[in-house]
């Protein structure tokens, strides 16, 4: 629990103007658990946050405000640029003791990592131990203990979703590479327009922004434990949605369809936002984003290589919902001893 906190968790979100700040918002007010108590924004100040997000219309009457006048509470989210929580981490925990950053600045324990991966030397090394990465099916005994919450970027909690359990079998031949193929939609871009999410440029692209050296991969690499993985991502015209798909070298040639199945199985038969999908027949058998949007699942599907030692697995997540927004509300459920589906009862729309 949080300091034997009160009945329901008074919370804040500092960045609440973005896409993340507004999906974080809309879970939270829906949240039973909690009582949304401040919202920041420097640029919009004063104004109401459902002018910014039309689907708090009726829903919260909010009026941004700037971090100086954010009241105390019991969990932050900071749904921040990268590199900008690290620099105010000591003012976001002046506020609260519990500190959710979606953005990247925690979730490295290397500080080398983020010399190599981002390019830059980090502010506040000494916390990068502290740090817990906020993704509830990787270890909750260390997110219930924790203060400082990272939540993971969104290819990489799709990524290490559909890898983590081959991983952790032993089944994968780490001798040869591991090809993770990622497609996103065009809200992973963020808020504030740019050349490459304007919609003359984006409309009806699907163009390759990361053949090679995505950040994402330091990840990848950190939870799964698997360093030949080689990621490249590619933007398509969705605006929400990621979809992995990796290619998997078996280390032995016998493990076949149903020791595949009984490995994802057990590992996510208690999760209750992981479906492993087994349809073998409908336009649904596979992971798809587009029935994920707004929720905190993730699916994932698999299809065993009948010509070679492989297996290619499928992840499908909202971006903005369990690659972002919907892990922290998930993750502050875990730490505060909260139902850990709080506030993510959403199931998606089909058809949309």
């Amino acid at each position: 629990m949080i300091n034997a906190a009160p009945s329901r968790l008074r919370v804040a979100v500092v960045g609440a103007a973005g896409y993340t700040g507004g999906e974080l918002l809309r879970l939270l007010v829906a949240h039973r658990g909690v009582d949304v108590v401040a919202a920041t924004s420097e640029r919009l100040a004063g104004h109401y946050v459902h002018h910014t997000h039309p689907v708090l219309r009726g829903r919260s009457s909010l009026r941004f405000t700037t971090r100086s006048a954010l009241p105390g509470c019991d969990a932050v989210f900071a749904a921040l640029p990268h590199g900008d929580s690290e620099a105010i981490i000591d003012e976001l925990r002046g506020h609260a003791p519990v500190v959710v950053d979606l953005s990247a600045d925690f979730r490295l324990r290397d500080r080398g990592d983020y010399q190599r991966w981002y390019g830059r030397q980090h502010a506040r090394p000494e916390l990068l131990d502290t740090a817990v990465y906020a993704l509830p099916e990787i270890d909750r005994p260390r997110i219930r203990n924790a203060d400082l919450l990272a939540t993971g970027g969104c290819v990489a909690t799709a990524a290490i979703l559909a890898l983590l359990p081959l991983a952790a079998a032993g089944v994968v031949d780490t001798s040869r590479p591991l090809i993770v193929d990622a497609k996103v939609g065009s809200s992973a871009a963020g808020a504030q327009p740019s050349s490459s999410s304007h919609h003359p440029h984006r409309s009806g692209a699907m163009r390759s922004f990361a053949p090679t050296g995505h950040r994402h991969t330091a990840e990848i690499v950190q939870e799964t434990g698997l360093d030949n993985v080689a990621l490249s991502v590619t933007a398509v015209e969705a605006v929400r949605g990621v979809l992995v798909t990796a290619h998997v070298p078996l280390a032995d040639a016998g493990v076949d369809d149903r020791a595949l199945r009984a490995i994802f199985r057990d590992r996510y038969l208690a999760e209750p936002f992981v479906r492993v999908i087994t349809e073998t027949r409908g336009i649904h058998r596979y992971p798809e984003p587009k029935l994920l949007a707004g929720t905190n699942f993730c699916d994932v599907g698999f299809e065993r290589d009948p010509h070679g030692a492989r297996v290619v697995v499928m992840a499908a997540i909202d971006n903005l919902g369990k690659g972002s927004a919907a892990q922290a509300v998930h993750a502050l459920n875990v730490r505060a001893g909260l139902d850990e589906c709080a506030g993510l009862d959403f199931a998606g729309l089909y058809p949309t």
